[in-house]
């Protein structure tokens, strides 16, 4: 597909949200970006989530993360709910895209499906696996930037924001085991997982992905020689 996935990941507070869209507010205005859309490798970009990228996704988001009242979910059914969203997602919103040339800028996508409910719930990898394959339908990102922070200082961070979710809510030990799923998952695919250092400053962070993105940009699409 002519178009590009760029994901970000990590634990809860590590700033992915922010500097997603710091990436996309740059990124419009810069001029790599322009020279691919006026040289036909790009047609635009948007921004998305997991969950809630769709209409679908945003009940599932709520059923997943805003559920105060009634039966908890149980682990497995928490994974099928992920798997459902991505379904609907990759489908409706993101393959779309990239057919049609788009950067397709999401905040968490599969490997987040293994570092929380693979790692940090203790469900099956294989069985994970198997269901990203089958909700993904291929479609795998082009760079995914880990933005690397301890988990005290990201919930720390998620605390100042007011009422937690469920999964912020969720255990110590639980966060400590998701930390442990994205440093797996960074060392097995280093060829696309970037590690970002999410304790320095917002401006730092931001700089650091907007050089590590040009720099990609121009290894897919050189500049057309002038000679």
């Amino acid at each position: 597909m002519p178009g590009k996935l760029i994901v970000f990941e990590g634990v809860e507070g590590c700033g992915k949200t922010t500097q997603m869209q710091r990436l996309y507010n740059w990124l419009i205005k810069s001029d790599v970006f322009h020279r691919l859309q006026t040289e036909g490798h790009l047609q635009g970009v948007v921004m998305t989530r997991e969950p809630g990228g769709t209409d679908l996704g945003k009940v599932l988001r709520q059923l997943l993360l805003e559920q105060t009242v009634g039966p908890s979910l149980q682990d497995r059914t928490e994974l099928l709910l992920y798997a459902a969203d991505r379904s609907q997602h990759v489908e409706e919103m993101i393959r779309p895209h990239l057919e049609q040339g788009f950067l397709v800028l999401c905040d968490r996508y599969t490997d987040s499906t293994v570092a929380y409910q693979g790692y940090g719930r203790e469900l099956d990898l294989s069985l994970i696996q198997q269901l990203n394959q089958i909700a993904a339908q291929g479609v795998k990102s082009e760079l995914t930037f880990w933005l690397k922070l301890e988990v005290e200082l990201g919930l720390a961070r998620t605390q100042k924001r007011g009422k937690a979710d469920r999964i912020e809510q969720a255990e110590l030990a639980f966060h400590h085991r998701v930390q442990r799923g994205f440093e797996a998952l960074a060392a097995a695919h280093p060829e696309r997982i970037v590690a970002i250092d999410a304790s320095l400053s917002e401006a730092v962070v931001s700089q650091t992905i907007q050089t590590l993105l040009e720099q990609k940009l121009n290894q897919w699409s050189p500049p057309l020689s002038t000679n």
